[in-house]
């Protein structure tokens, strides 16, 4: 083995070092792989290229550490413990495993359980108290058959989902002080939803198992609480602009780890996957895809594997989220179009996994790299998937109900270019031109939000065809949807709004105005030149009226 790895037999005389990667949890490390010892007890490589790729997966898990951006917290937990049931009997066998000194608890029955509040370490509870109102301040709550609200919250424990003895201990250790983790982050400035008039999105709350995601339809503001965060990632995979982004892998790091991964065949494996246990057969090639949660990976970040490795990607989950179940049928039904052969593999349990391992193989020409430093989501797909469909024609492929494309279609006889639409894009799907006066437009990036749609001011102008991805080459181009002449004030000869809105307000207005010449003309200044000549004829009249006084 390398010598940047220390190799031993024996853990005698560790006790006080600290390695920054460990492939056991029984050495004091950063962070632990244990996708190591499962590659080297399963894989079939020879013996020169497991050696090699033994070090790839240290150096992997290197990588994804220091390009982490799961950031590390503590919560203080005091001893104050809520136990919540009807049973008098449950209440006794929960007891008599404790200490006297152990919690403070206090003890209600479910029925006069009103709301509860907060996060692990500062609950509040409110119950009903002969018709009050009553908070108690509590760190923990164990509840016997607890309802869904209740198990949302960090801090609630069901005895009846795993046993007494397992909450207890875990009550216990959270004592004094409780670590969690940072799994997202988010740029409000791409966000389908932060501060928009209508409801376009929101998403990421819809999917959050938890309350760890909140969004408040007034204000249009998402609130994130890390400590109510289990890091399941669902909401990344559903975010359409990329918003949200996975703090422990994020897309960078993603993508600096899929360059291990060129001439292999990726196996994706989550971290709640039993695999110190799995014994399987790993063909020659296939290679370990360490992930932590199981839901964040979406089109964009399997697709940049996918063309990393030049492979079929193997995906060993017990579960798929719904963005990541979308992402893999747009992106089979992709590759089934141009390679004949299925983009992602889904193994669900051992057995499929072992008809995936003998199935799985390279797809010829597939292999793709470019530096997609700084690109957003939807600009690395768009790259990623403008090489596969290349100057062909490969049809339409469906989008889902949880990740949508689509595509802006415009009345050009009802459209002024006002560039409302424009201003209601924060993905720069649709863009002004202000070369050849043109708003332009591309599919590629559209998340077929609406806001664009409701935000337009014409009747008949705006319409979005959705859920579709078209193969073709201008899918990906900046397509123009209608241009006009710029209109020169009458006055100053600058010009200053296009020719259709000079002449859709003067339509309106010269009626009301046909009395007035002068504010007839008005209609076709500048914004300089409208109160100058609006303010000459105040006075022209003013002093006419003087003359004819006299």
């Amino acid at each position: 083995m390398s010598e940047k790895i220390q190799v031993t037999t024996s853990l005698d005389g560790l006790d006080n070092q600290t390695f920054l990667i460990s492939n056991t949890k029984d050495v004091k490390s950063e962070f632990v792989a244990n996708e190591i010892d499962f590659y080297i007890k399963n894989s079939q490589d020879n013996l020169p290229n497991k050696i090699s790729n033994v070090l790839e997966l240290y150096e992997i898990a290197v990588t994804k550490y220091d390009l982490s951006q799961d950031i590390s917290y503590s919560q203080e937990i005091s001893k104050e413990l809520l136990v919540v049931t009807n049973s008098e009997e449950q209440f006794k066998e929960f007891t008599k495993y404790l200490n006297k000194d152990d919690f403070d608890i206090y003890k209600i029955n479910e029925n006069i359980l009103k709301s509860i509040e907060g996060h692990i370490g500062n609950l509040k509870v409110t119950v009903d108290s002969n018709g009050k109102d009553v908070v108690l301040n509590v760190s923990q709550i164990v509840w016997f058959d607890a309802k869904e609200e209740g198990l949302k919250q960090s801090g609630t424990f069901d005895p009846n989902l795993s046993s007494i003895e397992e909450v207890i201990s875990e009550i216990k250790n959270n004592l004094n002080s409780y670590s969690y983790k940072k799994f997202t982050t988010y740029d409000k400035t791409i966000c389908q939803y932060d501060g928009r008039r209508n409801v376009i999105c929101g998403k990421c709350e819809e999917v959050c198992p938890t309350v760890a995601i909140t969004k408040d339809d007034t204000t249009k503001t998402l609130t994130f609480s890390q400590i109510d965060c289990h890091g399941c990632g669902g909401c990344i995979s559903v975010c359409p602009s990329g918003a949200l982004d996975y703090a422990p892998t994020n897309k960078e790091s993603l993508f600096e780890v899929s360059k291990f991964y060129k001439n292999k065949h990726p196996l994706i494996i989550p971290k709640k996957m039993d695999i110190e246990n799995l014994e399987i057969n790993l063909k020659e090639g296939v290679f370990p895809f360490a992930i932590e949660g199981e839901k964040f990976l979406h089109e964009s970040s399997l697709l940049t594997l996918l063309q990393m490795s030049g492979s079929q990607i193997i995906f060993y989950s017990d579960f798929l989220s719904k963005g990541t179940n979308d992402a893999i049928r747009i992106l089979n039904d992709i590759c089934q179009k141009r390679y004949q052969k299925d983009a992602i593999l889904v193994a669900m349990n051992k057995e499929e996994l072992e008809i995936a391992l003998k199935e799985v193989s390279f797809i010829e020409n597939s292999y793709f790299n470019f530096n997609q430093e700084g690109l957003k989501k939807r600009e690395i797909f768009s790259h990623r998937l403008q090489k596969i469909v290349a100057n062909d024609n490969l049809g339409e492929v469906k989008t889902g109900e949880h990740i949508h494309y689509g595509k802006v279609e415009i009345n050009q006889d009802t459209c002024t270019l006002c560039l409302v639409c424009v201003g209601a894009c924060n993905v720069d799907a649709l863009i002004a031109e202000p070369k050849d006066n043109t708003l332009r437009f591309n599919p590629s990036l559209c998340t077929s939000c609406g806001y664009c749609e409701v935000s337009c001011p014409e009747t008949n102008c705006l319409t979005i065809k959705r859920d579709i991805i078209e193969l073709e080459p201008n899918w990906f181009k900046d397509n123009i949807l209608a241009q006009d002449k710029l209109f020169a004030c009458v006055e100053c000869g600058k010009e200053f709004a296009t020719a259709k809105a000079i002449e859709k307000i003067a339509a309106i207005m010269s009626p009301i105005f046909s009395s007035d010449p002068v504010k007839e003309r008005s209609l076709y200044c500048c914004a300089d030149c409208k109160p100058k000549i609006m303010m000459q004829s105040y006075f022209n009249q003013k002093m006419e009226g003087l003359n004819n006084g006299k």
